[in-house]
């Protein structure tokens, strides 16, 4: 149980600014892993900070669509495993579960398959139903990817969708008596339409006006385009700064906060800006996975160089089954500037580009039966040789995740948020 909701949270945030306090931005996680959620309620507790776990519809979701690739979970897995870890980890504070990204052909496989609208509109009804069901706090409402729309999917559409799905998530919501939720709309990709100032304000304006129609909540995020563009381990986009001074403007005027997502692999410099130029959260995802890969590379690296000690007799094939299983997945194809195209056994006998994929899709094979072995015969084999394998991996991750929690001044936000609110609701 939370100790405050989404909405109490951005209310004492809002407060918090108004009495000049410094500004902060929350962070969105993905939970690429169950280490990684780990690693982040460990920090969250050391820094007391809320966490916002972001999952898409391809990393978790119900049975009845194929779950997700993180550890095969769907909502209520989700919700079960996140409670445990917090519980062993004795963290009481707020532990955020988000949808990230859901709406209509937001699989892989239902925009690969072109599903009629109908069809897509009803599956994502039926998905925010089990996100309300496992006790999800937020609800992203996505409708901007369409496998028929030619190019940009036209703002009518994008609109009348979301009012739509906002609607049927509120009726459900009630009738199933659950408690308030959280809404975050629109998208980072270009083909949203929301690419600049004016047509974020009017979408925003004009949405604020369907939801009072019907009596629905306004969101509490409305996701902006600031610049931002990951591929690869990079962030190939241009931050513009004064377009995200200019969108946090405009999506205050109505009440709500602008949210950034791709947020991956930003300088310090720039993250340091966030608080100040108003972005109110920042999603990051694809990074923390590659920083978990990463640490199980240096451990590999670090059992052979204990078998070439005569300390391990039998070192793990712990690199080796993470590059294949990486190669096989192909959920690399959507991250590769160049050689997206390229044939599966082509790539496996390209040692610079399979090594490139490994490092930054080797997170999609954690659940892979052969790559999951393997680690964890190197972890054994490393206890054996006195290294604590996972504790190394929590640490790396948590020092990726630091990154951002300095960056945004998170530390201590749980306590002055709990502060704040006793003083609104102070009689």
């Amino acid at each position: 149980m939370n100790p405050y909701s989404i909405n109490e949270m951005m209310e004492a945030l809002y407060r918090l600014e108004a009495e000049g306090a410094a500004n902060v931005t929350l962070l969105g996680i993905g939970p690429m892993s169950k280490t990684l959620i780990r690693a982040a309620v460990s920090l969250a507790k050391e820094m007391d900070f809320p966490i916002m776990f972001i999952a898409s519809r391809n990393q978790i979701d119900s049975d009845q669509y194929g779950r997700g690739y993180v550890c095969n979970w769907n909502q209520n897995d989700f919700l079960r495993n996140v409670t445990d870890i917090k519980k062993a980890a004795g963290f009481d504070g707020p532990c955020f579960l988000c949808r990230d990204h859901g709406g209509p052909w937001q699989r892989d496989e239902e925009r690969a398959g072109k599903l009629p609208s109908g069809h897509a509109m009803a599956i994502a009804k039926d998905s925010f139903r089990e996100d309300i069901l496992a006790g999800f706090d937020l609800l992203h409402v996505d409708p901007t990817k369409d496998p028929h729309a030619a190019g940009v999917v036209p703002m009518d559409t994008v609109l009348n969708r979301t009012a739509e799905l906002i609607e049927y998530a509120e009726a459900e919501r009630l009738r199933l008596k659950f408690p308030p939720v959280a809404y975050e709309v629109g998208t980072e990709e270009t083909n949203g339409g929301l690419t600049d100032e004016s047509a974020y304000g009017q979408f925003i304006e004009r949405l604020a006006g369907m939801l009072a129609a019907k009596n629905l909540p306004m969101p509490v995020f409305i996701v902006g385009q600031t610049g931002t563009l990951t591929r690869l381990t990079e962030n190939v986009g241009r931050f513009d700064a004064a377009a995200a001074r200019r969108l946090s403007a405009e999506a205050r005027k109505y009440g709500v906060g602008i949210k950034e997502h791709n947020a991956d692999y930003l300088s310090e410099t720039i993250l340091c800006m966030h608080p100040a130029l108003g972005v109110t959260a920042a999603n990051v995802a694809p990074e923390f996975g590659v920083a978990e890969t990463a640490a199980y590379l240096l451990l590999a690296e670090t059992e052979g160089r204990f078998a070439d000690l005569g300390e391990i007799k039998q070192p793990s094939e712990t690199r080796e089954a993470i590059r294949t299983a990486a190669v096989l997945s192909e959920r690399w194809r959507k991250w590769m500037v160049n050689g997206a195209d390229a044939q599966v056994e082509s790539v496996l006998a390209d040692a610079a580009l399979s090594e490139q994929i490994m490092r930054i899709s080797g997170h999609y094979t954690f659940e892979d039966k052969n790559v999951a072995c393997e680690i964890q015969k190197m972890k054994d084999n490393l206890k054996s040789a006195g290294v604590d394998a996972e504790t190394e991996v929590i640490n790396y991750i948590k020092r990726c995740l630091r990154r951002y929690a300095d960056c945004f001044n998170l530390a201590g936000l749980n306590g002055k948020i709990i502060e704040t609110l006793k003083r609104i609701n102070k009689p």
